[in-house]
């Protein structure tokens, strides 16, 4: 009777094996749903081979620095008047100071002084500038080889002609203005004056390398047409300066 007793007190108390397998500790259940949203994601031995490093990564995106940046440039011709600040107006005064003084002992008429170098540049820019270009149009397009030959024969002569009065207007108009006592190199008729008889010798230079270029008579004669533009417009700024004392 006591060992039964025993017996089933020792099955009571003996544990008994659990059918169900133990468990760890327990996750809240938002966190078991967010980590069940999350796709799986695998990838190929191929895609990660070609995955750069993070560093060239870094390298391939262009930065602010290479973004590319436009640039609007213009030009005028009114920082060509900044010439009038280079020294030189003072010596060029001094070179002619006794000349000027003489032309003041001849009393020749306030009209001739005013006017005289204006009409005689229009005569030379008119005239022979004019006749001069045409000819140089009919050297380059004329189809009668006599006319040709005339042409040039005489167009380089009468732009060598221009060009002599041209630099001796200049002499005349800078006395013209110490004259009357007004200054000189101020103006954009002195600044277009000088441009253009700079110009003028580059184009006359131009010629003797000819055989050499051939090309370069494109060129001769695109500068002679901008050089004739200038000169008119030189023209109208020394109007304008004649009109203005």
């Amino acid at each position: 009777m006591g060992a039964v007793t025993m017996a089933s007190y020792a099955a009571v108390l003996r544990p008994r094996a659990s059918s169900t397998t133990p468990r760890g500790p327990r996750r809240p259940a938002g966190a078991a749903r967010r980590r069940a949203a999350l796709p799986a994601t695998t990838r190929s031995p191929r895609a990660v081979a070609a995955t750069p490093p993070p560093r060239e990564r870094e390298q391939e995106q262009p930065g602010d620095d290479d973004q590319t940046t436009t640039r609007l440039y213009s030009l005028a011709p009114f920082p060509l008047l900044l010439a009038a600040l280079l020294p030189g107006a003072e010596p060029v005064r001094a070179v002619f100071e006794p000349f000027v003084e003489l032309v003041k002992t001849w009393d020749l008429p306030g009209w001739l002084v005013h006017w005289g170098h204006p009409g005689n540049m229009a005569v030379v820019l008119f005239a022979m500038g004019g006749y001069g270009t045409y000819l140089g149009f009919r050297i380059k397009l004329s189809d009668d080889p006599e006319e040709k030959a005339k042409a040039k024969d005489l167009h380089p002569k009468i732009l060598a002609g221009m060009f002599f009065f041209f630099a001796a207007g200049a002499i005349g108009g800078i006395t013209a203005l110490l004259t009357s006592d007004k200054p000189i190199f101020e103006s954009p008729h002195a600044v277009t004056g000088i441009v253009g008889l700079a110009l003028l010798t580059i184009q006359s230079i131009l010629p003797a390398l000819f055989e050499g270029n051939p090309a370069l008579r494109n060129a001769h004669g695109l500068l002679g047409g901008g050089i004739m533009t200038l000169f008119l417009i030189h023209a109208a700024f020394g109007l304008q300066l004649g009109l203005s004392f």
